[in-house]
């Protein structure tokens, strides 16, 4: 359960926020949402894939690794862990602070029941006499640039439908260790029906900025084979 509440200077002048990676502060995911202005890099580390929720409506995910509760890039660092990689998506960096709206306004929340929270050590979030510290400011930053590139996807998600570039596949693996394991219950682009695009559809695809992170989600696709490579070095391993 979460405890979202509005930050504020008075309540949580001695609230501390532990910025270390781990399984323990809930990085251990199997994704986590992206959004197009995000793409370019995503995509040098991870695959990006599309999930449909309940609603029938689509998201776009960074994925992490090849089962629920994997997330192949977290690694034993001496007595803790670290990511593996030099880029962590916005909406795993934000963790825990919240957008919360009042009107037009955007307002900082954080969950005081985050495992980042309840440890009560690392970075403070004020200085006296109440002032933002600079981690808090940094992290006032990505909620909103990670606010704005969800508002900001819907018309790029709308545009695949339009052009029905949205396909499902499924992933079957052999790993090393024989063993066969399947991915599914994600889409991807249509390469080929991207391909059959007129040079009008192309033309206002890249108009409206969406061809760009079209081309970088068929390039993260490249990511798979990573992902394959970190879990058989897992298997090997043990783990």
């Amino acid at each position: 359960m979460s405890n979202n509440v509005l930050l504020n200077n008075v309540d949580h002048r001695d609230l501390r926020v532990d910025p270390r990676r781990g399984a323990a502060f809930g990085d251990d995911v199997m994704y986590a949402p992206t959004f197009p202005d995000e793409f370019r890099n995503v995509q040098a580390h991870y695959p990006i894939v599309f999930h449909r929720d309940a609603s029938g409506g689509f998201h776009a995910l960074a994925l992490f690794g090849l089962q629920e509760g994997a997330n192949l890039f977290l690694e034993a660092n001496g007595e803790g862990e670290r990511w593996d990689a030099t880029y962590i998506p916005l909406s795993i960096q934000r963790q825990p602070f919240l957008i919360g709206m009042a009107g037009e306004e955007r307002l900082v929340h954080v969950d005081l029941d985050h495992p980042r929270v309840r440890a009560g050590t690392g970075e403070v979030l004020f200085q006296d006499p109440g002032i933002a510290t600079e981690f808090l400011e940094r992290a006032r930053s990505i909620l909103l640039a990670l606010h704005d590139g969800i508002v900001a996807t819907p018309p790029f998600i709308e545009a695949l439908l339009r052009h029905e570039l949205l396909e499902s596949f499924v992933l079957d693996i052999q790993l090393d260790d024989g063993s066969l394991n399947r991915l599914a219950g994600f889409h991807t682009i249509d390469e080929a029906r991207l391909q059959a695009l007129d040079g009008a559809a192309l033309e206002r695809l890249a108009r409206d900025g969406h061809l760009l992170p079209i081309y970088m989600v068929l390039a993260s696709l490249s990511r798979f084979r990573d992902l394959i490579e970190r879990t058989n070095r897992r298997r090997a391993a043990g783990r």
